[in-house]
This record gives C-alpha cells, sequence and structure tokens, in this order.
C-alpha cells in the first residue's frame, strides 16, 4: 500500500482523486459480483475499499471498522483452538 501511495503523491490531485476512484469502484463493483459468482469476493471488497480510503473519509471508517471487525474473529478462533490443546 506504501507504494500505491508514493506513486499517487506525485499526481496533480485530480489525476490522483480520478484514478483512485475508478480503480477503487471497480474493485468494489468486482467484489461485490463475486459475492454470488465464484471468487474471491470479500478480498476484492477489502482491496477496493483500502484504495477508495485513500481519498474517502467514509471509506477510511468502514475499512477501519472492517479490520476491527476481522481482528476479533481471528482473536475468537485462535482462543478456541487454545482450548483444545
Amino acid at each position: 500500500m506504501e507504494r500505491i501511495k508514493k506513486f499517487l503523491a506525485k499526481l496533480p490531485h485530480p489525476v490522483r482523486f480520478a484514478i483512485t476512484m475508478v480503480v477503487g469502484v471497480i474493485l468494489l463493483i468486482l467484489g461485490l459480483i463475486m459475492m454470488v459468482t465464484p471468487g474471491p469476493g470479500l478480498l476484492f471488497i477489502f482491496f477496493g475499499l483500502s484504495i477508495l480510503a485513500l481519498e474517502l473519509e467514509w471509506a477510511r471508517e468502514l475499512n477501519k471498522q472492517g479490520i476491527q471487525g476481522l481482528e476479533k474473529i481471528v482473536a475468537k478462533i485462535k482462543s478456541i483452538f487454545k482450548r483444545k490443546k
């Protein structure tokens, strides 16, 4: 993600905004399509939101909430496997 930020930082703001919106929305739409067809839908949705979060506050907040939810799920799974040992 740092590479993408460095590349985008060199571009003028309108160009950076347009590229970010186009790529982010395409990945988001592909992820939504993949939710009903075979494919890594959740992964594409996460990537799309991550790219949109470079420019949009609501995407940043949604991305942060998604990461917190994922951390809770991982912690729960780890606690289940710890109990079995």
